[in-house]
Formats: C-alpha cells, structure tokens, sequence
C-alpha cells in the first residue's frame, strides 16, 4: 500500500456512492462499499432514467406558494400529501417554501448547473470499460407543451436556462409532427434540447457498475451503518452489522435514510422524502422517439428496454408510510391523454425516495471539525443525473487534490452552528 492510498467506506450502493467507489479506485484507493439491500435498490433503480442536464430549476419556483394548496385539493395535480404526516413534515416544509423565489432559484441553479450540465459525458466517462455502457443512450430530450402560450408560461425557467447556457429550439405544427407523430392533439409545441440522454435499465445500469467496482477488488458489505468511530477529531472507523470496520475516510450516501447518520457526523440536514412513483408499461403499442417531459403533468415518459417508463409526482409522507394509489392512476390517466390509443401488456408500479434538502442543494463535501468525514446526498430529481459527476468530485477530495469549482455551496458547513 502506498502512503497516498486509503481505506474508504462509502455508505450506499446507489448511482451516486457506486459512482464514488469507481473513481476512488481508479485514484488508487481501497473501498468499502455498505448498503443494507444492495446496488440500485432505491431511487437509483426507479428513476425517471434521463439524463437531464437542463433540470437546473427546482421544484420551489416563484409562485409555489400560492399554487400549492389548489394543487393538494385536486387528484389531476401532481402534489400529493399524506395529511397525518403533516405536523412532522412542517418545519422542513416552511424551510423549503422560503425558498419558492427568483433569487434561489438562481442560487439552486448555478449550484446544480456545475454537477449535472455535462450528465451525458460524465456517465460515458464513468462507464467507460466497465461493461456498462451498453445501457447509456444519448438522445434529444423534450418538454411537451399544449401550446405556445402554455410554453411561454414556463419562461421564468427558460430563461434561467439560458442563463447558463443552454439552448434549446421550438417545436410547432408539422414540424413537431414530423419529429414525433405518436403523441395526440392537445401537445402542439416541444421544446427540444440536445446532447442529453438517458439510461435505458437503471436498476440494471447501477448494479453492472456496482459489480465492476467488486470486480476491481471493492468489498461490499450488506448491513446497516448505524455509527461512526472517530478518535481526535478523525473518523477511523463506521460501524456496522455489529462490528466497527476500520477506514481512513467514509462517504455518506444513502439518499433520502441519511439524515440519522449526519447527525452522528456532527450536523442536522434538513431533508426530506419527495416520495416519487413510476408506473412501466411493457411491451407498449407505441413508443416515444426520445425522453419527454409532459408538462401538464409533470411527468417523465421515458422509452427503455422493452417498456415506457411513467415517472414523476411529488408525494409527502415520509418513508414509512405504504404507496398511494391516487398517483398511479394520475400516471396513467395522463400517458392516454398525451398518447392516444397507447397500449401495453402488462403494468409493473414502484414508489420510491427522492432526498430533498430544503435549499434544494446536495450537501457535498467534508463535514468541518471531523477529518475523513464526507457527504454526497441530497439530489432530490437529479440523482442519476449528477451522479457521477458527485462521485468524482467526492474522489478528488479524498485524494487531496482541488475540484475545478466552488464547493461553498454543497459544504455541510451551511447547516453547522
């Protein structure tokens, strides 16, 4: 072992910890990779499957406020609340609607923007040579609009965009026709943007990428950490199946269970479930030609292998309380609507947990005050996405050497008193 290489845990076995594992090891290091089910078995597996470089504007736009109760009291909305989890969710809540304006939606964005801009490279880079590849497919990726002045209400989010240079061109008519003619009359304008992409298996993509890591001498462990060892000031262990496993550094991410184990770590994080669904339709009739964000419904369509992906919906009720059944019946509705006369064989349904802080930021980096210690979590939508792109910034800290960018913004230090 050479003086610069160092035992790593990494604390969750989805995109983001897999991520980390590879890049460490490809700087050098030994790794540890824990999770108490294994590779892929949460959000990393139920994603929307896009690589969806422009989803820079958070859920907390200007105007939330006042949309939000009209949209709780309707069943064709996609905001849905488990009302007994409220008194809990509260004080998160309040947090995350101060956030509902243009100023933080510029933060947010800006943040965001330095992870998840270059998603598609970032993922190609990652897989390259660990035989899961095959699952990642560039495309052109849409959002679907009825019409023109129904896109130009989403123009605050456009421009915000633009300011970070992205660009995108319209859609109409026989144009749009031509480019895709399965969806129905009510979509007439598309707003197209390039050289995204998306993954046509994520479960399957994460756990082929966490294999390669094992197969590159990565130890996995299946257990629950439920404390950390630390000895002046440094970590030097996490414990964990009822034993303490020694390392020089561990990486927290497992996503939305994360905030027990950052207060072991020394700080609060504000974070919630928006507990996310996904309805498959296999074998379906009619297949989109690219990933699709209709947004009357606030939903992804999303073509994979053998099926069309239905994700979306932002549900609060923590992350015990059973799935509801009004959001897959609103997936459902909505997919024949935009597509008419779509059918399919069979439906499979999954309800997951996105990690929502209440800034709508990661929490990335080392946690002040506790050498060794760092953070990866809190992606809410964009866990795929940034994905990789957390995973090697999170090994070049380890390695000592310097990102190519402001860390202030991700830091735990922003939840420390």
């Amino acid at each position: 072992m050479s003086e610069s290489q160092k035992t790593v845990a990494v604390i969750g076995a989805g995109i983001v910890g897999v991520s980390t594992a590879i890049w460490l090891q490809r700087d050098g290091h030994k790794v540890i990779l824990i999770d108490r089910e294994g590779p892929a078995a949460g959000a990393s597996h139920g994603n929307g499957g896009v690589l969806a470089s422009c989803s820079i504007i958070p859920v907390t736009t200007p105007g939330l406020l006042g949309k939000a109760p009209k949209m709780l009291l309707s069943p064709d909305q996609p905001l849905f609340l488990k009302w007994g989890y409220l008194p809990k969710l509260l004080p998160w809540l309040v947090k995350y609607l101060r956030t509902a304006n243009a100023e933080d939606v510029r933060k947010r964005a800006a943040a965001l923007s330095s992870i998840i801009g270059d998603s598609l490279a970032d993922h190609q880079a990652l897989a390259a040579g660990t035989g899961a590849e095959r699952w990642i497919v560039p495309s052109d990726y849409l959002f679907l609009y009825n019409d023109r002045s129904h896109y130009e209400g989403d123009a605050f989010g456009w421009s915000v965009r633009k300011e970070h240079g992205f660009a995108w061109d319209v859609l109409e008519g026989d144009t749009w026709r031509e480019y895709d003619p399965v969806f129905g009359p009510d979509i007439n304008v598309a707003a197209r943007l390039r050289n995204h992409g998306r993954i046509s298996d994520p479960g399957a993509y994460v756990k082929a990428l966490a294999a390669h890591a094992q197969s590159e001498s990565a130890r996995f462990i299946k257990a629950e950490v439920e404390d950390i060892a630390r000895e002046n000031g440094r970590l030097t262990g996490v414990r964990a199946g009822g034993e303490t496993i020694g390392c020089d550094a561990a990486v927290l991410a497992t996503g939305a269970w994360s905030a027990p184990l950052a207060e072991k770590f020394g700080f609060k994080a504000p974070l919630e479930s928006e507990r996310g669904y996904h309805l498959e339709l296999w074998e379906p009739s009619i297949m989109p030609r690219s990933p699709v964000m209709v947004a009357s419904g606030k939903f992804v369509a999303t073509p994979m292998e053998g099926r069309l992906r239905l994700a979306g919906v932002v549900e609060f009720g923590g992350l015990d309380a059973a799935p509801s059944r009004a959001p897959f019946r609103l997936l459902e509705k909505n997919i024949r609507a935009a597509i008419p006369g779509l059918t399919w064989e069979k439906t499979v349904e999954w309800m997951g947990h996105r990690p929502s802080m209440a800034d709508s930021i990661p929490v990335m980096g080392e946690v002040p005050g506790l050498s060794g210690a760092f953070t990866a979590f809190g992606h809410d939508h964009v866990g795929l996405t940034g994905g990789p792109k957390t995973g090697r910034i999170l090994s070049q800290l380890i390695s000592g050497k310097r990102p190519n960018l402001d860390l202030t913004p991700y830091s735990p230090a922003r939840f420390m008193t």
